[in-house]
């Protein structure tokens, strides 16, 4: 039988990439494509072979039908998403190249989906049949509208017992951490499985501790079936590593750290909170899932753009060490 679709709401954008790794200041165009932070899961559980389906607002005009036909082509459900307001947000994007590190510039204000009237959003019809929510924090930074939809949509979610993953995000270009640290604690009251750090778990929901600790105190706080907290280190030279911890129905675990150049950085969460979602969906075992998903973002710093465009046979392979950084013929 098919798997229920993963339903991922936020905001849809523009990203506009200068060229290779020329900075914003002497780029003479910029590469087109189009992201979002739940929608870069979406996409990634759809590789992986889990129908998802976009919940945003785009505007009705070309730019947006030219958004939806990029995911589309993904094999992302874009149905569900609404048409109107004025634009969709930007962000620009200067890719880095060893000890120089990315940068992001937002251009986000009077976007679709910040217009969006809550009312519009029809979430029987929405979570009809769905087996996953997912949003991520840079959502509910848009508005008290957005928040409000949002709510609605997580409130449903619980009626009908579909499971709620939440990536705090956080975002400092789009809120403040006092205003983070007043609108998440209530949305997380109906939250499932949390990706985050200590550091978010202490800022925006009175979480103290490191670890294992801090992992076992946002569990029972906020009554969470799994807490996974992701872990990078970044070396002089520019090499990142990567690792990630998971609480999971009161045991923990732990995974290898993992060392990677950087291709690009932006999308690597995503790619991890993918992995997530598709062990828990598939109730695969919590070792097994939390190295899958350290193993997939570990894949994804080496992919141009937002998208985990990986085979789960890839993520396997460098799991399973054999072959791995070898040429496939």
């Amino acid at each position: 039988m098919a798997a229920a679709p993963v339903i991922a709401f936020g905001e849809l954008l523009m990203r506009l990439d200068t060229h290779g790794h020329e900075r914003f200041v002497q780029s003479d165009g910029f590469r087109t494509t189009f992201t979002g932070g739940e929608a870069n899961v979406a996409v990634a559980l759809t590789q992986w072979g889990l129908p998802t389906r976009l919940v945003s607002r785009v505007p009705d005009h070309d730019i947006g039908t030219a958004c939806l036909n990029h995911f589309r082509r993904y094999g992302v459900e874009t149905d569900l998403v609404l048409r109107g307001g004025e634009r969709l947000g930007i962000l620009f994007v200067e890719t880095g190249a060893s000890q120089r590190g990315s940068r992001v510039i937002y251009d986000r204000l009077h976007s679709s989906l910040r217009s969006i009237d809550p009312g519009e959003l029809n979430w029987n019809a929405i979570l009809d049949g769905a087996g996953w929510f997912h949003f991520t924090g840079t959502a509910p930074a848009l508005g008290a509208n957005v928040v409000e939809a949002l709510h609605d949509g997580l409130a449903a979610a619980r009626e009908r017992n579909v499971p709620v993953s939440f990536d705090c995000s956080f975002r400092s270009t789009l809120w403040s951490e006092d205003q983070a640290a007043g609108i998440l604690p209530p949305l997380l009251e109906y939250v499932d499985v949390f990706v985050g750090s200590a550091r978010d778990a202490q800022t925006f929901f009175g979480v103290p501790g490191e670890g294992e600790e801090s992992m076992a105190g946002m569990a029972a706080k906020y009554d969470l079936r799994a807490v996974a907290y992701t872990k990078r280190i970044v070396a002089p030279t520019g090499i990142n590593t990567y690792s990630a911890s998971l609480r999971l129905d009161g045991c923990t675990y732990v995974s290898p750290a993992l060392d990677v150049a950087v291709v690009d950085r932006i999308g690597t969460g995503d790619a991890f909170t993918a992995g997530l979602i598709r062990g828990l969906i598939l109730e695969d075992p919590p070792q097994r899932t939390l190295d899958f998903s350290v193993a997939a973002a570990v894949l994804k710093h080496t992919v141009p753009g937002d998208f985990a465009l990986l085979s789960v046979e890839e993520i396997q392979q460098l799991l399973d060490g054999p072959g791995v950084g070898s040429v496939r013929r």
